[in-house]
């Protein structure tokens, strides 16, 4: 399927028997419900009433984002603010499934975040940290902070780097910011590691999503602002992908019909 003139041209036969037996939605949050900002950030026009439509219907609906600059509770309250029907139940962050993770391996983190998500990690030991987990850190991320995690790993037998996402840049009100998969990339350089992403596109992270919805992966769609982490890793778990026309969206240079979704 193609986007031309605010309209959809059928560009997949497939499509259609999808949307037959589609069962479930999966959105993202930034981008394509809100824009983050100064204070709670704004609803985007449309997105409370779709997501209202979405609840009333027979489909299941689940929300996925790569937010890493607050705790799940509050992040699903700043939404509810914003006039969203969102439990934080719904909601797929990628910082408990890093927990997890580290659990499951006994990993102690060094962890370079967003304060507002340190919380999220009380639970967790973090002396002698032997792995490093990299977020949206926005502010945080000084040289001393980027030089101090470097550190940590350098130092390590077998160094292991876990990024919360990997998207190179988001949508404020004021502007497009960076984000973490710049300042992964630059740790993977200095290390000469490969990071393990979790969050969008993690296959691991979209399956955690389905078996929530009890669903296999044809029955399920992804909508998003980003064509690589929403719609691309959507697609390579065997979901159907639509990138929207809001967040971080730029009309692409090379395409004269604008975005495409899959």
């Amino acid at each position: 399927m193609r986007m031309r003139s605010g309209h959809f041209v059928m560009a997949d036969e497939g499509w259609p028997g999808c949307a037959k037996s589609l069962k479930g939605v999966i959105l993202d949050m930034c981008g394509v419900l809100y824009d983050s900002g100064e204070g709670d950030g704004v609803a985007i026009p449309g997105s409370i009433e779709a997501v209202r439509r979405l609840k009333e219907s027979d489909l299941q609906l689940r929300f996925c984002t790569n937010e890493t600059q607050a705790t799940r509770e509050k992040f699903v309250a700043k939404l509810q603010r914003l006039g969203f029907d969102i439990s934080a139940s719904e909601v797929f962050p990628p910082a408990p499934a890093a927990i997890a993770v580290l659990k499951d391996r006994s990993l102690r983190p060094h962890l370079l975040v967003h304060d507002g998500l340190l919380p999220e990690f009380d639970g967790v030991d973090k002396t002698n940290p032997n792995c490093v987990i990299i977020g949206d850190a926005a502010e945080y991320f000084s040289y001393q902070n980027l030089n101090e995690a470097f550190r940590v790993l350098i130092g390590l037998e077998k160094p292991v780097l876990f990024s919360l996402g990997q998207g190179k840049y988001y949508k404020e009100t004021d502007g497009l910011k960076l984000d973490v998969g710049v300042y992964m990339k630059a740790l993977e350089y200095a290390c000469d590691l490969k990071a393990e992403v979790i969050g969008k596109p993690s296959p691991t992270f979209f399956q955690s999503v389905l078996n929530d919805m009890g669903l296999q992966s044809h029955e399920a769609l992804m909508i998003g602002d980003d064509l690589l982490n929403d719609v691309g890793g959507a697609q390579h778990c065997g979901m159907k992908g639509v990138q929207v026309r809001t967040g971080k969206y730029r009309w692409p240079k090379e395409s004269k019909y604008g975005p495409h979704t899959f």
